[in-house]
């Protein structure tokens, strides 16, 4: 039971602590109204049991005793409407915190793409090629092909053009060069392509996927290259090295077949593989041709993947990576497009609406993750990018002076993500960070909101987030972050309208007993009241839907307190306008129509009852007419509205139940000044509400 408890008390969100403390506060607060309403009527003459009874119940109509259960019902309303924009939240502090997030930090591959790999260019000692879906294209020169001047130190990107000659699909008739870079490709692979109900599925890596696609063009096959060259061992891709090697047995002796980044393999190469299949030397200029030709690709959006092989003399030899992966034959470039989401520009339009800063963190190239960030509207220019190398140059110190103005990280590390959040983290920022891989972990728990992924992520990255995406998607993050701050809008609104409520029925009380008036609500009254307007309609409100401009305003900041100075002054002034609508009321019936006390008392509770349930339409916003937010847009507040109204004509008008709550029959006229008031609230506030957006 106690592991339960503290379970429990883990689970709070800090909302619901600072609204704990707050109910502590205004708690005693009321007391001391309570207390001094309580003297002031028994010094007048009131009966001790009568005024006892009434301040008893003052005191529970004075606090908000249903705001922890809409509190509790919002947040997991809020949690439901997550689940369905495809964002499953683990920890529910996550709900409240993603409305203040200012910064979100995040993957680029499957997140802002679709992940789904397909290559589109080869390049093969000098000579480029189209890969399309009969097979590939010829198209010269790689400088002819890429249309780039001698003298240009990184190849403009241009479209390679079609060549009407075409390789035919049969790989005994490649060029030797091409068909060994291929078959290297398929051999240093963890995927396999499987066939289902007549369409091949890639099983593993998209990358290595589409590698296997590209093979598969020219029926060069996976399974049929493997059942010649069987595994021996493998070194596995490594986010420091950004290379792995499969080591295989073939007829020619054991071969070590490599892939990676362009410019980590390239250095660690010491020949080439001509086209006709002859290994000669690479020299400076042909390797300095392939880098070119690597950042011109990437500034096409193209994510490039270079490809080596080496044969080894395993007797006796060390199979470390040191000793393996040197003195490769470069044997060419995979050129590979991975399409933007339709909806990531869009998402991240919305986030920086919000005053929120979307942070493309890649391993890619740098010039790749540009382009991309370009595309996405994420880069503004050469200074808000900055490459892991870049990084490992930069102190903590600086690395935090420079974070606000870098929107792209390329080729990083897992290290290099926790040095980001930190970064963020110094200048007061609330992050939100991504990530699948075991390594992101660190970084995800570091992180003010550490976001998994669905679908690629690990279960080591998963346990350790706040928040799952289901779908891997960027848009659905930002989707919660609108989520997030529609459940803390939600909330305010509905502290706002119990507050302004509870403080009216307080004030009506004082000012009576102060200004020598009776009382005009007896104690069943007081209570009825408190459970009509605090119960259904606050709840209603708690499920109101979004506010037109709510992704256009700034971030909350976290230490924010929920009910600011301007909030608390407009709670006050509009819990004094409705406790003086109630008593003008009572005392026009009392004292102006010359009525019993019975009705008049009946007309300030009816009236109270009445302007409370209009004021709730009040509290949708503070801005906003009720008409461009749209009367029905809320059905269950209307509802909740009517419900409460129609159990309140019943006590006045079913004869069994009017003793009961000690109301009166009531003319005519009562009825027509109980309505008039009654929308008073709403008139005044939509009067104040013209003037401020005017």
């Amino acid at each position: 039971m106690i592991q339960k408890e503290s379970e429990a008390e883990r689970a709070e969100t800090p909302l619901q602590r600072r609204l704990e403390q707050f109910g502590y506060t205004l708690l005693w607060l009321a007391l001391a109204v309570v207390a001094v309403v309580f003297a002031l009527g028994y010094l007048r003459g009131e009966p001790l049991v009568a005024m006892f009874m009434t301040s008893v119940s003052l005191a529970v109509a004075a606090v908000p005793e249903g705001l922890p259960t809409v509190v509790t019902i919002t947040l997991a309303l809020g949690v439901t409407r997550m689940v369905k924009r495809h964002a499953l939240i683990r920890k529910l502090p996550a709900v409240e915190t993603l409305g203040s997030a200012t910064v979100i930090c995040t993957d680029k591959t499957g997140t802002l793409t679709k992940n789904e790999m397909t290559v589109t260019k080869l390049f093969v000692d000098a000579a480029a090629f189209d890969v399309t879906g009969e097979g590939y294209q010829p198209v010269g020169e790689i400088r002819e092909a890429l249309g780039v001047r001698r003298e240009a130190t990184y190849l403009a990107p241009s479209p390679l053009t079609p060549h009407p000659s075409r390789v035919t699909p049969d790989p005994s008739r490649l060029p030797s060069g091409l068909r060994e870079l291929l078959t290297a490709a398929v051999l240093c692979n963890g995927a396999t392509l499987r066939e289902e109900n007549g369409t091949w599925q890639v099983i593993g890596d998209p990358t290595e996927g589409a590698l296997l696609v590209a093979a598969a063009k020219v029926a060069l096959r996976k399974e049929a290259l493997e059942d010649t060259a069987p595994f021996e061992a493998e070194i596995p891709f490594d986010a420091e090295r950004k290379m792995m090697t499969v080591i295989r047995r073939t007829a020619d002796g054991t071969m070590a077949y490599v892939k990676g980044a362009p410019d980590v393999l390239l250095p660690r190469c010491t020949h080439r593989l001509t086209l006709d299949g002859l290994i000669e030397p690479l020299s400076d200029q042909q390797q300095q041709i392939m880098l070119d030709t690597n950042a011109s690709l990437a500034q096409q959006t193209l994510r490039v993947l270079a490809v080596a092989h080496r044969r080894l003399d395993t007797h006796g030899m060390n199979l470390s990576t040191d000793a393996v992966e040197k003195d490769l034959v470069f044997l060419g470039l995979f050129a590979m497009r991975d399409p933007l989401r339709p909806e990531a520009a869009e998402a991240v339009r919305l986030c920086r609406e919000a005053g929120i800063k979307t942070v493309m963190i890649t391993g890619d190239h740098k010039e790749t993750a540009i382009a991309i960030a370009r595309d996405l509207g994420l880069h503004d220019g050469d200074g808000s990018a900055l490459s892991g190398h870049e990084m490992n140059n930069l102190t903590e110190e600086q690395l935090a002076q420079r974070v606000e103005h870098i929107a792209v990280y390329a080729r990083v590390s897992a290290e290099h993500k926790l040095r980001i959040i930190q970064a963020w983290k110094r200048q007061g920022a609330i992050v939100a960070m991504t990530g699948d891989g075991v390594n992101d972990a660190p970084a995800i728990k570091a992180a003010d909101i550490g976001i998994a992924m669905g679908i690629s992520g690990t279960d080591v990255t998963k346990e350790a987030a706040d928040m799952v995406v289901t779908d891997d998607n960027f848009a659905s993050i930002a989707a919660a972050v609108e989520e997030g701050r529609g459940v803390f809008d939600n909330i305010r609104k509905t502290v706002h309208f119990l507050l302004s409520c509870n403080l009216s029925e307080v004030l009506v009380m004082l000012f009576a007993t102060l200004l020598g008036l009776p009382l005009p609500l007896l104690p069943i009254q007081i209570l009825w009241m408190n459970l009509v307007t605090d119960g259904i309609p606050a709840l209603a409100l708690a499920v109101d839907p979004k506010a037109p401009d709510l992704m256009k305003r700034p971030p909350r900041r976290p230490e924010a307190r929920l009910l600011d100075g301007g909030r608390l002054l407009a709670i006050g002034g509009e819990g004094l306008m409705l406790g003086l609508i109630a008593l003008g009321a009572f005392s026009y019936s009392l004292y102006g129509l010359h009525q019993e006390l019975d009705q008049a008392r009946t007309v300030a509770f009816t009236v109270m009852v009445v302007a409370q349930l209009v004021h709730v339409f009040n509290c949708r916003s503070e801005r906003l007419s009720l008409f461009q937010l749209g009367v029905g847009t809320n059905r269950a507040l209307v509802w909740a509205f009517l419900l409460s109204l129609v159990v309140q004509v019943a006590v006045l008008t079913i004869p069994v139940v009017a003793p009961i709550f000690k109301v009166a029959p009531l003319p005519i006229e009562d009825w027509v000044l109980m309505g008039a008031t009654g929308l008073l609230p709403f008139v005044v506030m939509e009067s104040i509400k013209l003037l401020r957006r005017r």
